[in-house]
Formats: structure tokens, C-alpha cells, sequence
């Protein structure tokens, strides 16, 4: 009989717990386990990269690898709650499918190639600065300052926040593009 009381649907019958929300619900195997955040090294606030919505999230991590992403209860826009795909958004970073290199294709090519990111970052930069000395106007037909280049545009993607949206559109428009919009609509 002793071994009986020690199950919850019992302990609950028979105990304080009617409802069966506390202790009553309770097992040794439940006792036993620890969250899988109680063990993280730090927790790191990021915005979920989905959407337009920008609904913010903790990052656990451990060892310098992710170990959880949950919904963070201290934003004002999600408080807490993610959609599906938020919720998700662990596999998003761990998934061991994820590119850990940059794709690249030759023109004329017909093969991609992986190249390491201060590669990719330093063809960027050489690109941006020919585009803009190429298309650079300083001045119009009849004389008017221009200081502009219309071969360099920028699109900004909707789960940027404010401050990455004012620092974009600063950068774009000191190297003279007048081109530039976000797609956010919130």
C-alpha cells in the first residue's frame, strides 16, 4: 500500500492538492530534472528574424552554443509569447543543414564555391566603392550640385528595429544613394 501513496492521482485524492497543481502532481523523476536554462552560461535578447512583428526573445547559451531560445517576458510588443516559427527558431540556428560559409558563384560560373566571410565582406566593400565612383553625379546639366549615386540602392528588411533602420539609412545616404526604403509596413 505504501508504494501506492507515492502516485500523484493518490497523493492528490488524499492530500491538501485537490486540484492536483502543486505537489500532488508532482513525481521523483520530476523532482530530479532541472530546466535546460537553469544551466545556461548567459541569455543573450535578440528579435525573432521572421517577421515584421520584431517579438523579442532570450537566447540561452552554453559552451558559446545555443541551448534554448524562448519568448522574452520583459518586451512590450510579445511579452513572452512567440508564434510557431519563433518558437522554432532554435532549429533555425542549430540545425546542422545551416551554411556555416558563404555561397558564392563566379559570373559565368556554373559551380558554386564556399568562401570565409572577411572574403566575402572585403568583395562587398570593392563592389560598393566601384559602383559608386562609376555612377557617382556631382552635377547636373545645367549645373546644379547633385553629390549623388543612383547605382547603389537599399532595401530594409522587416525585423530590423529602429536603431539598425537610422544607422542603414545614414550609411546609404552618406555614400550618396538616394534610393533607399523599408519594407516594414508596422
Amino acid at each position: 500500500m505504501a508504494a501506492f501513496l507515492g502516485w500523484p492521482v493518490l497523493r492528490q485524492l488524499t492530500g491538501p492538492d485537490v486540484l492536483g497543481r502543486g505537489k500532488a502532481a508532482r513525481s521523483r523523476k520530476t523532482d530530479q530534472i532541472t530546466p535546460r536554462t537553469a544551466t545556461a552560461d548567459r541569455v543573450a535578447r535578440s528579435v525573432c528574424p521572421y517577421c515584421a512583428v520584431g517579438c523579442g526573445q532570450r537566447v540561452f547559451v552554453k559552451d558559446e552554443k545555443v541551448i534554448q531560445i524562448e519568448g522574452d517576458p520583459d518586451s512590450p510588443i510579445s511579452r513572452g509569447r512567440l508564434c510557431p516559427k519563433g518558437s522554432a527558431s532554435k532549429s533555425l540556428v542549430t540545425s546542422p543543414d545551416r551554411l556555416e560559409t558563404i555561397r558564392y558563384r563566379r559570373p559565368y560560373g556554373t559551380e558554386w564555391e564556399d568562401l570565409d566571410l572577411d572574403t566575402a565582406m572585403e568583395m562587398i566593400a570593392d563592389r560598393v566603392l566601384t559602383t559608386r565612383a562609376a555612377t557617382w553625379q556631382q552635377t547636373d546639366a545645367e549645373g546644379r550640385h547633385l553629390r549623388r549615386t543612383m547605382g547603389i540602392a537599399a532595401l530594409g528588411g522587416a525585423t530590423l528595429d529602429n536603431e539598425e533602420n537610422y544607422l542603414i539609412k545614414k550609411l546609404f545616404t552618406a555614400m550618396g544613394a538616394v534610393q533607399i526604403e523599408n519594407q516594414a509596413r508596422i
